[in-house]
């Protein structure tokens, strides 16, 4: 008889930093396939990019929510957004950006939100430089998501002082 491992919970937070307004239900429906349970979000214009709509909300559920999260949301065209999950027993924070013209990258996060970047993958980073500090700024600058972060930024900053509404993975 095997053992049950016991369920790992975490919270999170998804930032919709701008989608067309066609998208938003779809985008609802995938979160609620992902959650399993109802999600209304609160959507307000993004003033970043007129035309587009915004919302975010925090969740709650099991280890591994925020990959799921973002996996349902990844390669509609014209939707940007982040997935945040907390660091929780066993395993370290993430998040997950998303833009039209980058795609996805994912990076692991420190307690206080700093991403982090395993010794293996440095060592490649230095390989792959061979000495040259111009390759390894640029391998630097990719593990840590530099380019979405530029992208994203000014999509972050409109959305300030925005409701934010809590969901919980039931089950």
């Amino acid at each position: 008889m095997s053992a049950v491992m016991p369920r790992v919970m975490t919270r999170g937070v998804v930032f919709i930093h701008s989608t067309p307004t066609a998208l938003c239900p779809h985008i609802a429906w995938a979160l609620e396939g992902v959650l399993d349970t109802r999600v209304a979000l609160d959507w307000t214009p993004q003033t970043a990019q007129p035309g587009t709509m915004r919302a975010e909300f925090s969740w709650t559920g099991e280890q591994g929510t925020g990959a799921q999260l973002a996996s349902a949301m990844r390669g509609w065209d014209g939707l940007r957004y982040e997935v945040v999950e907390e660091a929780s027993r066993g395993s370290d924070g993430a998040r997950w950006t998303h833009t039209p013209a980058l795609g996805i990258h994912h990076a692991r996060l420190s307690a206080n939100g700093d991403v982090v970047v395993n010794e293996d993958r440095l060592r490649a980073m230095v390989a792959e430089a061979g000495g040259a500090m111009g390759v390894l700024a640029a391998e630097v600058d990719l593990a840590l998501g530099s380019a979405w972060d530029a992208e994203l930024e000014h999509f972050r900053h409109s959305g300030e002082g925005a409701p934010v509404k809590w969901l919980h993975k039931v089950g």
